[in-house]
């Protein structure tokens, strides 16, 4: 491996684990189980790799050529993060489960456990897909809306191309990187965040997570509608 690839390889991986809406959905469908928690991270690697294709062939190219286009992308990423955000919020109104309710709960935890397992096959076993599908397409959509990600691979993929060397099998080489690291942590998170799932799950800790991840989601959402507003 030649040092333009390690000098990639590090800044792709600062790239992909810099905490932003990305983080924010993986981790708050980690939350509801793990396997919503890894289908969401696939989603986002989905969208990276729809990103770098682009940078590859170069459409990216016409964003940054056709600023009205650049910025509706840019309303549609920001507005959809923040309905993430206030829908996360609104889930709050819910009842909180009372103590001794909650107690019982932990008491049959084992077989609550077993039944969620048993659930989840025989939803396999039935055919059902709709659980998978809604992270996944959270997960997607949340990273392939936004509009900077390809304009940044353009930028930042031909540094790291040797002068004098095919441009096109380079560029893919590094846009595999990217998608790889993607592959390895953002299931990684989604893991870390299902094993403290017992602690996190807790009524209280439960709630001040889904509020802290909701307001970053409307926060995040909120900043990216502002940036093309203030532009126009």
């Amino acid at each position: 491996m030649d040092a333009q690839l390690i000098a990639f390889t590090g800044v792709a991986a600062g790239m992909v684990a810099m905490p932003g809406a990305d983080f924010t959905v993986v981790v708050r469908n980690a939350l509801v189980s793990r396997r919503a928690g890894i289908v969401c991270a696939l989603g986002v690697a989905g969208g990276l790799l729809l990103h770098t294709a682009l940078a590859v062939a170069g459409v990216a190219a016409v964003l940054a050529a056709v600023p009205a286009l650049f910025r509706a992308l840019q309303l549609m990423g920001g507005g959809y993060v923040l309905y993430l955000g206030a829908r996360t919020l609104w889930s709050l109104r819910r009842p909180r489960v009372p103590a001794a309710e909650a107690t019982g709960a932990r008491r049959t935890g084992a077989v609550a456990t077993g039944a969620r397992r048993t659930g989840a096959v025989a939803a396999e076993a039935t055919g059902t897909v709709s659980s998978a599908a809604r992270p996944l397409r959270q997960g997607f959509v949340t990273n392939a809306l936004n509009p900077k990600a390809p304009i940044t691979f353009l930028s930042l993929l031909p540094q790291f191309v040797p002068a004098g060397s095919p441009a096109l099998p380079r560029t893919l080489l590094l846009a595999l990187i990217v998608v790889v690291l993607a592959l390895l942590w953002f299931p990684a998170v989604a893991l870390l965040v299902d094993r403290l799932g017992r602690w996190l799950r807790e009524p209280r800790a439960a709630r001040a997570v889904e509020g802290i991840t909701g307001a970053a989601l409307t926060l995040l959402g909120v900043l990216l509608l502002l940036e093309p507003l203030r532009a126009a």
